[in-house]
């Protein structure tokens, strides 16, 4: 059995080369404020890959993605082995775009921080007298670019967007920074709707998109997880404060309140942070891990 080792690894991804494809592997680990925590959330990729594949099935119609595969069956050997099995997806190769396509459909986080000192959010000016937690009148597209691991991302404007991607793809930026931003609002547009009907409000998510062999803009990475959105339960949803939620709120709700934890996490904490993963994927697709 061939070994393979990760081409690159980031905080809580490993990503494999597989010749004229990727392997995305999504570990149990957990990240916070930038910081990779001691502890393990058992089956965390498991969830993270699955919830995935069900949104990437769900959105084929809106763009290609660059999923082939979740079948260990399809992948090499190595994989096979049960610490990849459910947590590993077989992806085309992209050429990945540098822009993190940020979309907020809520007021909520920094975008609410922002909003109480100035009245906009990453420069987007936005009505007066909204709470926090408000439902936007409309979803607002607020890009930044990608930082390297350890540094943090930077909010863009649009047009700022458009001279990134301009200076790499001469002649492309206006092209490339328009399909990601109307990407970006069309698949969150048709994903928060179908979560509300499950009773789940995205408030927020953020997508990676690349470019594959023809220029065309494919939807790649991972894709409205809890890892990389906001979800809040629908029940007992109300404006005027912080809502609880069903990803790592926990974990940091914990690790503000324990500054001397070394990132240590009592076994509590990762079973309450394992079980919302869980019942959010549940909620989603009807479906049991």
């Amino acid at each position: 059995m061939t070994e393979f080792k990760p081409v690159k690894e980031g905080k809580v991804r490993e990503i494999y080369d597989n010749g004229d494809s990727l392997i995305m592997v999504a570990t149990d680990r957990i990240s916070a404020f930038d910081v990779i925590l001691k502890n393990k959330i058992t089956k965390k990729g498991t969830v993270l890959t699955q919830m995935s594949k069900f949104w990437f099935d769900y959105t084929r119609d809106l763009l290609p993605n660059h999923m082939i595969s979740v079948d260990p069956q399809d992948m090499p050997e190595y994989f096979r082995q049960p610490q990849f099995t459910g947590s590993s997806m077989l992806c085309r190769k992209l050429k990945m775009l540098p822009i993190e396509c940020i979309v907020r459909g809520y007021i909520t986080g920094s975008g609410w921080a922002s909003y109480q000192k100035t009245g906009k959010v990453c420069g987007i000016t936005l009505p007066e007298g909204l709470r926090e937690s408000d439902k936007l009148p409309e979803p607002i597209y607020t890009p930044s670019t990608k930082a390297d691991l350890g540094d943090h991302d930077e909010n863009i404007s649009y047009e700022q967007s458009v001279d990134v991607l301009e200076k790499i793809f001469p002649g492309k930026g206006e092209e490339y920074a328009t399909k990601l931003r109307d990407y970006t609002l069309a698949l969150y547009k048709k994903c928060a709707d179908y979560a509300l009907s499950r009773g789940i409000i995205i408030a927020d998510t953020k997508f990676e998109f690349g470019l594959d062999e023809e220029g065309n803009v494919v939807l790649g990475d991972e894709m409205l997880t809890p890892d990389s959105s906001r979800f809040w339960p629908l029940e007992g949803y109300e404006p005027g404060h912080g809502q609880p939620s069903f990803d790592k709120q926990f974990v940091r709700d914990w690790l503000k309140a324990n500054p001397d934890s070394d990132y240590n996490l009592p076994q509590e904490v990762i079973d309450k942070t394992i079980a919302k993963y869980l019942e959010a994927y549940q909620l989603l697709t009807g479906k049991e891990l």
